[in-house]
């Protein structure tokens, strides 16, 4: 692990939020019961929290929250697709804030975590008090288009791979394709789907770093489709024309110039267009919140927000 990570710590509390339609949405609070408020929002979609996330927040400073989306990790059902949409997510975290009650907490995400905090903030401007992203994702059909098809550029071998026995190889192609064979099943699917996302991932990591995404289950390819074949249920150009929103929120966005998941174009689009944003581009980085200069950037962000959210 980097070396400036806070120390390992355990939950002081954890528990389930009735998210509706069957689904029960994990939580776990970390840290400092009377902190300011943090929420963690993890990567995808599909993915889930780990224990090691709790380490990029000083825990005699913040109340750390940490849960796992609907449909992944430990929440309930797993891998299920259905009432699973932005709208719904958005909604998961305000009732969440309320279950808590908190008033207003900071939004810390990376890659798909940073397009559902942005969804959020622009959705409950009022209970948010800054934002820390990592890796901007828009969930725009370009950047999806990017990561199935550009990347062919940079990976031909993988994309070889990956896009073997498709139906089609034209970006909607291979999503229709993938997706139809996941929902499905197809495990050899899930696992060519799989393969490919630890390799575009593992760019511009230190060997000592660059670790392969944990094997299926299906279920995180499941719910990963299902957003990228649905356009990440936004309507196009939706969170750059939200933007305005957000006006007069603190936000600090850390970027790998390395980051081909994530290209950097987009997080300094964002920067542009968000007078208030911080933009700091890591030349040495890549995607991963877990290399070394990444970690130590995303625990510089959490400090330096100490002086910019309010201590309530």
């Amino acid at each position: 692990m980097p070396e400036a990570l806070f120390p390992p710590l355990e939950p002081y509390a954890s528990g389930w939020l009735e998210g509706g339609d069957g689904h029960r949405i994990w939580y776990e609070q970390s840290g400092n019961p009377g902190g300011v408020p943090v929420i963690f929002l993890h990567g995808g979609p599909g993915s889930s929290t780990n224990p090691d996330h709790r380490r990029f927040f000083d825990p005699a400073y913040y109340r750390i929250v940490l849960t796992d989306q609907r449909g992944c990790g430990r929440s309930t059902p797993s891998g299920e697709v259905r009432a699973n949409t932005t709208a719904h997510l958005v909604s998961d975290i305000e009732r969440l804030r309320a279950e808590l009650s908190v008033e207003r907490w900071m939004l810390f995400g990376g890659s798909w975590g940073s397009t559902l905090a942005l969804a959020y903030a622009q959705q409950h401007p009022t209970a948010v008090s800054g934002l820390v992203l990592r890796g901007l994702f828009l969930g725009s059909d370009e950047e999806v288009e990017w990561f199935t098809l550009g990347l062919r550029r940079f990976l031909p071998e993988a994309w070889s791979a990956f896009a073997a026995g498709a139906d089609g190889q034209s970006c909607a192609a291979l999503l229709r394709d993938f997706h139809e064979r996941v929902m499905m099943g197809d495990i050899a699917a899930a696992v060519r789907w799989n393969a490919w996302e630890s390799a575009v991932m593992a760019v511009g990591e230190a060997a000592s770093t660059a670790t392969a995404i944990p094997p299926p289950p299906v279920a995180r390819v499941r719910i990963q489709l299902h957003y990228l074949v649905n356009s990440c249920f936004l309507a196009p150009g939706q969170l750059l024309s939200g933007l305005e929103r957000l006006r007069g929120l603190p936000a600090i966005l850390v970027q790998g110039r390395r980051d081909l998941a994530c290209p950097p174009s987009t997080a300094y689009t964002v920067a542009q267009q968000w007078p208030e944003a911080r933009l700091h581009m890591l030349e040495e980085a890549g995607h991963s919140s877990m290399h070394p200069a990444m970690a130590r950037a995303l625990v510089q962000a959490t400090q330096e927000m100490k002086r910019l959210v309010p201590v309530r």
